[in-house]
């Protein structure tokens, strides 16, 4: 028997099978048709952002939560203002589906020179620029609906990327028969004796080896590989630390854990012990410059196990396109070397500053880290606060966000709003610097629209400081210098029900974490720091690097 529904409401359906409850978006007058039936779709809600960047943004740091994530705009301007936040997905690889309402089909077809367009009668231009930052692009008609949705959905599920759906509005209102959709994702295990080889291949690297590290990084954590590499470490009681964007792929507070890997700028007894092992085995690897800190990490491929999503390396050479779930699991079945593991060695930040220190980046990092609790949600900007907040030690649990191949400033205030939808129960701290938060402040109305309860860190230290750091030409250069907001008057514009404080001693820093267990509404702690210079020890050592080879 036919079950007919429109377009918009079978897209809604194959959304919230894969778990999406909220959708981020702006409206417009090409969007409408899918917004009104999503006003009247029950288990779907619709959250409106002040601009498609930060809608964009929100719907990242959704994903990064949940997995997946949906955001809506309109079609020219809509699209491209999200471009950047879409690009960024692409770059992270973060799922995101972005669905486009798009003039009628009769106008496209008559190439009529309506707004929003070039006008120039091409309703496809769109569409082709984002094909190269999406991973699936198409245009739904009634007549491919019911194979197309899916089929886009499945691609951002499959290639951890978004896809671009663009519905005509005429479309998103046609009725079609729904009877034999089958629209939830279900990625088949093909496992054949490959992995078994496979398995054995790495297991006769680690025998000849009397010393193994294994390196936890960005790719584990996208594919849902915590939990099977967490088993490989313990099976092989092997000391494991983590890449810089890998951060919380690992249980920080794990026996097996040794620390953070930063190459020349980390911790360098992590840097010496993961650098002389024998064999390095990593998992999800990715070959970065901010991750490899400048190149300066030596990770030679002769030494190294590169377990990958879909596929084993070896000493730098292909063995396999092989899951690296299936390789961990015929690992898991055998008996293999276990290695001796380190202590782990400490963190910059783990003993805390005497009370009356003065703020600066060696004195407040301690203070957070000692404030962070299991389940936190950390969302970090670019700049100073990624190359700090990377090397503080987290609580169990933990789910850390940040860009670290994008790093588009401005990302972290609305992703941070979107992760916080997507866990209304956890508590979401946002770390940002006032340079990046001129870009999309705006995003407060949007968290006090929805009455969500981050915890801000917010670092005032006058300006672009990495910039100044990363231009050693002419660290002083007056374009790194922004306006001077007053940040607590315009939260509480937005917020008026918002917890804030301004903190210019460690002391009072101290005494402002103290109070972030009462939830009652936002939290706003304004972290004043004098000198413009100031930075963490990894961001110092990148410069002094930088100057060594001018």
């Amino acid at each position: 028997m036919a079950e007919w529904k429109t377009v918009s409401h079978y897209l809604y359906d194959c959304l919230r099978e894969e778990g999406i409850e909220e959708i981020f978006g702006v409206p417009g007058d090409y969007n409408f048709a899918l917004l009104d039936e999503l006003e009247t779709y029950d288990s779907i809600q619709f959250i409106d952002n002040r601009n498609e960047l930060n809608a964009g943004y929100a719907a990242d740091g959704y994903a990064q939560v949940k997995g997946i994530s949906a955001l809506i705009t309109t079609f020219g301007v809509g699209d491209l203002s999200a471009a950047n936040a879409v690009a960024g997905a692409f770059s992270e690889q973060v799922p995101l589906i972005e669905i486009v309402g798009s003039p009628a089909s009769s106008m496209q077809k008559n190439g009529v020179k309506a707004h929003h367009t070039l006008m120039n009668g091409d309703y496809d231009v769109f569409l082709r620029m984002h094909r190269e930052i999406t991973a699936y692009t198409v245009k739904i008609t009634a007549e491919n609906a019911i194979r197309e949705i899916p089929s886009a959905i499945s691609a951002a599920l499959k290639e951890k990327r978004p896809v671009y759906i663009d519905i005509p509005q005429d479309i998103a209102a046609v009725k079609i028969d729904t009877e034999s959709a089958a629209f939830s994702f279900n990625e088949t295990e093909n496992k054949t004796n490959l992995a078994d080889k496979s398995a054995e291949a790495v297991a006769e690297m680690l025998q000849q080896a009397e010393s193994a590290v294994l390196l936890v990084d960005i790719y584990a954590i996208r594919y849902g590989l915590k939990d099977k590499v967490l088993q490989l470490a313990e099976h092989l009681h092997i000391p494991t630390a983590q890449m810089m964007q890998g951060k919380s792929g690992f249980n920080e507070q794990h026996p097996q854990y040794i620390g953070m890997y930063g190459g020349a700028f980390g911790n360098q007894d992590v840097r010496e012990y993961v650098e002389k092992a024998d064999v390095i085995i990593t998992a999800g690897f990715l070959e970065s410059d901010f991750n490899m800190a400048k190149f300066t990490a030596d990770l030679p491929s002769k030494k190294r196990i590169d377990l990958q999503p879909s596929e084993l390396f070896i000493k730098g050479e292909s063995a396999g396109k092989v899951k690296m779930k299936e390789v961990i699991d015929a690992l898991l079945l055998k008996e293999r070397p276990t290695f001796e593991k380190s202590s782990y060695f400490p963190s910059f930040y783990d003993e805390l500053p005497e009370k009356d220190a003065p703020l600066q980046a060696e004195t407040y990092y301690p203070v957070i880290q000692s404030a962070l609790r299991p389940k936190d949600i950390l969302v970090v900007e670019t700049g100073t606060l990624s190359y700090g907040l990377a090397h503080v030690r987290l609580a169990e649990d933990t789910v850390y966000i940040s860009q670290g191949s994008w790093q588009s400033i401005g990302y972290a205030l609305p992703a941070a709003f979107g992760a916080q939808v997507a866990a209304p129960d956890r508590r979401v701290l946002l770390f940002i610097g006032d340079g990046s938060f001129q870009l999309t402040a705006q995003g407060l109305s949007s968290m006090a629209e929805q009455n969500v309860k981050p915890i801000v860190f917010f670092l005032n230290n006058s300006g672009y400081t990495v910039e100044r750091y990363l231009n050693t030409d002419n660290p002083q250069a007056a374009y790194n210098d922004i306006p001077s907001w007053d940040y607590i008057k315009l939260v509480r514009s937005f917020y008026a029900e918002a917890r804030t404080t301004r903190v210019t001693t460690t002391e009072e820093l101290r005494q402002a974490v103290s109070q972030l267990d009462e939830t009652d509404s936002l939290h706003f702690i304004e972290i004043v720091v004098d000198d413009h210079m100031d930075a963490p020890l990894h961001l110092k050592r990148l410069r002094e690097e930088s100057l060594k080879k001018e």
